[in-house]
């Protein structure tokens, strides 16, 4: 956590400059009043100047994200990292060239990422939020086709009578099959195997 100490005709005033150099907000910050401004005969000399120490809130978007730049700057890749949240969750989606690298076979270098930042965010926090990393809109894109792939499949096994396997998948993506899949009253899903190899089977109901 950063910390840093000011000095003010007020005390607005000397958190104003804490505020400005910490490149803060307010509510991002904790005020600690270490000396309350005194003045003299009348009140018209300032014999002592109000300080304060103000220091940062460490909350899990803030340490993910230093964490993002900690990582990015180490392998030398210029991104561009955008951050919204709300009560229950982070959302940070990356922005830069050539970030394939990042995503990996069917997102698993996402994925990875996005579970270290969580047990990194959250660790020795009061208040815990999901972290949830994407990259220009992929994960809107995959699910889409996932939700695709999965109604083929399910009309495939309807019609062969049989079941049909698909290939390993995160968990995060079976829940998005088993999802698209819940409603239809002609075939059911389910998972079996051990991660990282577990796999969704749709089968025809009889």
């Amino acid at each position: 956590m950063k910390t840093i100490e000011k000095i003010g005709k007020t005390i607005d005033e000397a958190v104003d400059k804490a505020l400005q150099e910490l490149d803060a907000t307010r509510d991002e910050v904790d005020v600690d009043i270490l000396e309350e401004p005194s003045k003299g005969i009348l009140g018209l000399i300032n014999v002592r100047p109000a300080k304060v120490k103000v220091t940062l809130k460490d909350d899990p978007s803030k340490r993910a994200s230093g964490l993002l730049k900690s990582i990015f700057h180490s392998i030398d890749m210029d991104i561009k990292i955008n951050i919204s949240e709300n009560e229950r969750a982070v959302f940070i989606d990356l922005e830069g060239n050539d970030l394939g690298i990042l995503i990996g076979r069917r997102g698993e270098t996402l994925d990875a990422l996005q579970y270290l930042l969580n047990l990194a965010a959250n660790k020795n926090q009061e208040i815990r939020k999901k972290i949830i990393v994407d990259i220009e809109g992929y994960r809107g894109r995959r699910e889409k086709t996932l939700q695709r792939l999965a109604l083929k499949l399910a009309d495939k096994a309807k019609q062969r009578g049989r079941n049909v396997v698909l290939e390993p998948m995160s968990a995060q993506e079976r829940r998005i099959i088993h999802t698209t899949l819940q409603g239809r009253e002609d075939i059911y899903t389910f998972s079996e195997g051990d991660e990282p190899y577990r796999k969704i089977i749709i089968s025809p109901k009889k």
